[in-house]
């Protein structure tokens, strides 16, 4: 799979494939990482437990969200804010929230997260990419 360089390179964001939230997410992420460094794959696939494998990623992880990267295995409120640190001006801006204590960060985390499915929907077919966006999507050939 990906060894820490290509991840320093090229971090992968994993998120629930189901959920109405997260898919807006990744559509809403794609528009503004205008340089491309982001790749995505659902965590419900082979591809994305294949990486954590790689990753040495053990124990419960969240079923919304986590991004690999060269630094190592990012969940909860610290994947959002290290995905936002990556776009660029003005969504770096939100670095600011690392002063935040975590476990208050996470706990507003873990509130959307619990009730995403409530207010976003669940989704039993996820939207294809375009073929220029194809190469970012690491589980399409599944």
């Amino acid at each position: 799979m990906s060894s820490p360089a290509e991840l320093a390179r090229s971090p992968v964001l994993l998120y629930d494939g189901s959920c109405g939230l997260c898919q807006g997410s990744v559509q809403w992420l794609l528009r503004r990482d205008r340089r491309g460094v982001l790749r995505f794959a659902a965590l419900q696939s082979k591809a994305a437990a294949g990486l954590l494998a790689a990753a040495g990623a053990t124990g419960p992880l969240p079923d919304s969200v986590v991004l690999l990267d060269g630094r190592g295995v990012h969940v909860k409120s610290a994947a959002a804010l290290a995905v936002a640190g990556r776009l660029g001006l003005p969504w770096s801006l939100a670095r600011v929230f690392w002063l935040v204590p975590r476990p208050l960060r996470d706990w507003v985390y873990d509130q959307v997260a619990k009730n995403r499915y409530r207010w976003f929907g669940r989704k039993t077919e996820c939207l294809l990419p375009t073929p220029a966006l194809r190469a970012r999507f690491l589980d399409l050939g599944e």
